[in-house]
């Protein structure tokens, strides 16, 4: 029987032992930590057709409910036939995303070929009237024409230099892992065939993986945690889906603007730049200017005049989009200001790349929401809510979900 005065030191015993088990872990995972990223590494990899199939059954997801809802309705009994109809509008879901994909392929890509393909065969020659050109005007001056003599010998001395030291070693590492190049694209194809087999199995059971869910969170927290958590998953599922959803028609939309634009104002490679502009218009804020620059270098090789009009165009196409189109489609979605939406992009695309540039406004959003309710929260408990009252009085912000908040 242990005594109770002595309790206090047992406890004060395990907690020490405690505190040093863990800390002795918390070394050997620093230690360990290069193995453990490669064993992170190993399960991603190995779990990467799950991913493309999650990603591409989150973005098929409204257009199969859309179905589903349709489908379900022609047949009186569900019990019955409602696997049929399920099974009917994943069919249907996947052959609608096949037709677009093959229509835009069938309708893009024959002229974005023709466009590479005449650039190609123009750039010798604008190569050649630019020699000519500079010919003539360093013709009239020979201490120009000489220092351009002096320089062209240093560039190109440099030039041979640089190609005998980095690119030709580079060229052999090239061709030595054309073999891994060719292994990593079949690797990303088997990847992606079994991506299409899990989004279909995910679309399939979307209901009951929602249901299961419910039940885990259920049946490990508290009722009130479990309302709060599934309240902020349903608003992360808003931000993203209606975010990403909303993002791609509007890119789709400016994408054709641009093409029929381009081609009422007789830009050359019309098809080719419309597309670099619609992609590049997915990414949030930066999107307009990495689209336009590129498309005002692809019209340069041609006419330097009409190039300077295509930046002009965009300008206003990127206006129409910020100020009527975009507000149309996404609404004010986040409730995320410009400020914060530059620093998440930023952010987030510093970390991740392209893919965390056009999830860095979704994402910080939900953050943005949970700190947020975080500092509505303590505030509450520290009796200031006339703070909150007088700020929600000026800002202009989501007031009905705080004012909600406040009332719990």
């Amino acid at each position: 029987m242990i005594k109770p005065e002595n309790k206090k030191y047992i406890g004060w015993m395990l907690a020490g032992f405690g505190t040093i088990s863990l800390s002795v872990l918390f070394f050997f995972f620093l230690y360990r930590l290069q193995g453990v990223g490669k064993a992170l590494d190993k399960v991603v990899d190995i779990l990467m057709p799950f991913v493309y199939g999650g990603i591409l059954a989150y973005l098929l997801r409204p257009m199969c409910n859309w179905y589903s809802h349709m489908v379900h309705g022609l047949f009186k009994d569900q019990k019955k036939y409602g696997k049929l109809a399920e099974g009917i509008a994943i069919l249907c879901t996947f052959l609608t995303g096949g037709l677009v994909l093959y229509v835009l392929i069938i309708m893009i890509a024959p002229d974005i070929v023709a466009s590479v393909v005449s650039l190609w065969n123009i750039i010798p020659e604008k190569v050649n009237q630019l020699i000519v050109w500079l010919e003539g005007i360093l013709g009239e001056n020979d201490a120009m024409l000489q220092y351009f003599d002096t320089s062209s010998t240093t560039i190109y001395n440099a030039l041979n230099t640089w190609v005998q030291g980095t690119l030709v070693p580079y060229a052999k590492n090239v061709v030595s892992g054309v073999g891994t190049g060719v292994w990593n694209v079949l690797l990303f194809v088997k990847n992606l065939l079994i991506g299409l087999i899990v989004a279909v199995y995910l679309l399939a059971s979307r209901k009951k993986f929602s249901k299961q869910g419910v039940l885990v969170i259920r049946s490990l927290v508290k009722p009130r945690w479990a309302d709060l958590i599934l309240e902020e998953i349903a608003f992360v599922d808003k931000m993203f889906g209606g975010f990403i959803d909303g993002k791609l028609v509007d890119s789709a939309i400016i994408g054709v603007l641009c093409y029929v634009g381009c081609s009422a104002l007789r830009f050359p490679n019309a098809l080719l730049v419309s597309a670099i502009v619609g992609l590049t218009n997915i990414i949030p804020f930066f999107g307009p200017f990495l689209g336009a620059v590129p498309g005002a270098l692809l019209i340069l090789i041609e006419s330097p005049i009409k190039s300077v009009w295509f930046l002009v165009f965009i300008l206003f196409l990127q206006q129409l989009d910020g100020n009527v189109i975009g507000p149309k489609i996404l609404g004010d979605h986040t409730g995320v200001s410009s400020f914060w939406v530059l620093f998440s992009i930023l952010l987030f695309g510093g970390m991740w790349g392209i893919v965390g540039m056009v999830v860095a406004v979704p994402l910080f959003a939900v953050i943005y929401d949970l700190i947020r309710r975080l500092v509505i929260r303590g505030l509450k408990k520290y009796g200031c809510e006339d703070m909150l009252n007088a700020y929600f009085g000026r800002a202009k912000v989501d007031a009905s979900r705080t004012q909600e908040e406040i009332e719990e």
